[in-house]
């Protein structure tokens, strides 16, 4: 298939880590012989500009690539610009919801008018997670038929078991054990403060956060704790690959794409009750936890350091998620909207 492929999230050469998913994804249907044209943005600045921008892009790409569909990430804008994109060459058209779109329905002035426009147009809705289906189609009755669940799944490949020492060595990162790792925003939705107070609370092992975002400052000085900033995918990688428990206890977590990757590396999880995470989350490949709670944190801090390292229970859960699996899937959402024009 001529697939067109309109995202607000990509990564590009300043900003490797936006939204790594959606190029995995893509990288995974091209794989599979299907040729892609690529109306992005790759940056997180740019306001209603940006937005603009990509859906001029959007619009140029279906009346010179002529796509058979066209295939979209976040309900708007993105999903608009598609829509707007699949008319004008009278093709179908499949979005795909992630989360912060879904919250911006209730959350924002005039966007479930927005998202509403989008999502009719749409042949189908993939929802990354169950939870995230139900919220979706709570806040847009009538739209239950045309959802689907698939998530973006993880690069078994780039994600494997690795030397925890080696990779420690490789990245200078020197501490007591045990080791933990927070990959994500800084900011209040990723809970980081609570999981820096409950690390604070076991009186031993290191901290380190992957990533950037308004709560830096509160983060700083901490003792045991180490702030990386943002890395490119690669790195992310070897950084999962070094720590012995990933810890992702947000307020909310629409699917939980750092959880998937750290147990494919073969590493245990702290995770959030609230979200997608207790669907792919066993007792063997780590521990759920109520992120109001700093103690319910430590808690599973410790109790996630206990489980065994390499955690080979926890890459036998993510092998389920395999992305080219998850390509596949996706391929057959596009086909059926393809076809339906």
């Amino acid at each position: 298939m001529r697939i067109l492929l309109v995202s607000s999230m990509f990564p590009g050469h300043e900003e490797p880590d936006y939204g790594v998913f959606v190029k995995q994804i893509a990288d995974a249907l091209e794989a599979r012989g299907h040729e892609i044209s690529y109306a992005v943005s790759d940056r997180r600045s740019g306001g209603l500009g940006k937005h603009a921008r990509l859906t001029g892009r959007a619009l140029r790409a279906a009346r010179g690539f002529r796509p058979d569909v066209v295939y979209a990430h976040y309900l708007v804008p993105a999903g608009l610009a598609a829509a707007a994109a699949a008319r004008l060459a009278g093709t179908g058209l499949v979005l795909t919801a992630h989360g912060r779109d879904v919250r911006n329905v209730d959350g924002i002035r005039g966007v479930r008018r927005l998202t509403a426009l989008a999502v009719g147009r749409a042949n189908t809705v993939v929802a990354v997670s169950d939870y995230l289906r139900r919220e979706l189609a709570r806040k847009l009755p009538g739209l239950e038929d045309r959802i689907e669940v698939i998530d973006s799944g993880v690069d078994l490949d780039r994600f494997c078991g690795r030397d925890a020492t080696e990779a420690r060595g490789q990245l200078g990162w020197q501490g007591e054990e045990p080791f933990y790792l927070c990959v994500g925003r800084l900011d209040e939705r990723k809970n980081v403060l609570r999981l820096a107070e409950a690390f604070e609370r076991l009186g031993r092992g290191s901290l380190a956060f992957v990533g950037d975002g308004p709560l830096r400052p509160s983060l700083e000085g901490r003792p045991g704790v180490r702030l990386i900033g943002r890395v490119s995918h690669d790195e992310v990688a070897t950084w999962i690959s070094a720590c012995d428990v990933l810890c992702q206890p947000s307020l909310v977590e629409p699917f939980g794409q750092a959880l998937l990757e750290a147990m494919a590396s073969e590493r245990s999880v702290v995770a959030t009750k609230v979200g997608g995470p207790p669907e792919f989350v066993s007792a063997e490949s780590g521990v759920l936890v109520d992120p109001l709670s700093v103690e319910a944190i430590a808690d599973g801090l410790r109790r996630a350091a206990e489980l065994p390292r390499p955690n080979r229970s926890a890459r036998a859960a993510a092998s389920a998620h395999d992305v080219r699996l998850q390509a596949e899937r996706i391929e057959a959402v596009l086909k059926r909207a393809a076809a339906a024009q």
